[in-house]
């Protein structure tokens, strides 16, 4: 506390007020407003330093840094409707991913080590939904959220059978390849770390690193998959930054991917994460359909 009041008295701020957002603190003075935030054990300043080498500027000016802390420009977010927002900051990412796109040299071990950790999953679901269902099944009375569970199991089964199937798919196509594909990931998309004033910036870049460029849309996905059309989001991403097959049918993969419900003692919260979950596999579905139909008739 005592360095953060230091940074204050350095920088001359006359405060008027401090306002919270998450783990940042805004600094409202009579002549200057900036933001200070705990600093993350992430080098930013190599990821900064190597996104201007990239002519990529879309992210808050640092001001300052000490071994605690950080200061960085406050940016005022103009109110723009969520889906223009959203839209915004898929055609940012993929400018991220154009600028930052290199090659790399793989083995097929590390292929393999990505399929063997997907398929080592897909079979834990498998069991895991295969004991839910018994459980349910042997009940004389079933609850609301077994219900649910059990009158969508068909669907559960349907998606991890299609993640299990292409996954040996995309393994064919990939196991021969010698270069990957990698970019510099923001890694942690939500629209709360999005901003728009003269132009677009994004923020919290704590979890940035190089990596496959589907992981992005995927993490975006999972933040805000059932409050936004990410048929259109994707499509338009796409226009700016193609994806490869084997890039589309790994994304394609671990969207289609059941995910483990967590355990609640509350019934009603147990109907809404189960619900939430299942309209994740009819939404995903839905995504994907018009790509599988379209390859169909390719082939």
């Amino acid at each position: 506390m005592k360095k953060y009041n230091r940074i204050l008295e350095e920088e001359k701020v006359d405060i008027k007020s401090i306002s919270y957002k998450g783990k940042v603190r805004i600094i409202h003075g009579k002549n200057k407003t900036f933001v200070i935030k705990e600093k993350s054990r992430q080098n930013k300043k190599e990821v900064f330093d190597y996104l201007k080498t990239r002519h990529f500027s879309y992210y808050p000016e640092r001001i300052r840094e000490d071994d605690d802390y950080e200061v960085m420009q406050y940016i005022d977010d103009i109110k723009v409707p969520e889906e223009q927002k959203i839209m915004d900051m898929i055609d940012l990412v993929s400018l991220l991913h154009s600028k930052t796109t290199h090659y790399k040299d793989v083995t097929e071990d590390e292929y393999k080590e990505i399929y063997e950790d997907i398929s080592g999953n897909i079979e834990y679901l498998k069991s895991y939904y295969n004991d839910k269902i018994t459980i349910i099944e042997s009940k004389i009375f079933m609850s609301p959220s077994e219900y649910l569970i059990a009158n969508n199991i068909s669907k559960i089964f349907a998606a991890i059978y299609y993640a299990e199937q292409n996954l040996n798919t995309w393994y064919k196509i990939v196991k021969e390849k010698k270069r990957i594909r990698y970019v510099l990931l923001h890694n942690n998309l939500k629209l709360d770390h999005f901003l728009e004033n003269e132009k677009a910036y994004l923020t919290s870049w704590d979890k940035a690193k190089v990596g496959v460029p589907i992981f992005d849309f995927y993490k975006l996905y999972k933040s805000h998959g059932l409050e936004y059309d990410f048929y259109e989001l994707l499509k338009k991403y796409e226009k700016n930054y193609p994806l490869k097959k084997e890039e589309r049918l790994l994304l394609f993969i671990l969207m289609s991917l059941p995910e483990k419900l967590e355990e609640v003692e509350n019934e009603y919260q147990k109907c809404l994460i189960t619900s939430k979950k299942i309209d994740f596999l009819y939404k995903t579905e839905f995504i994907i359909s018009p790509y599988n139909t379209k390859e169909s008739k390719e082939n």
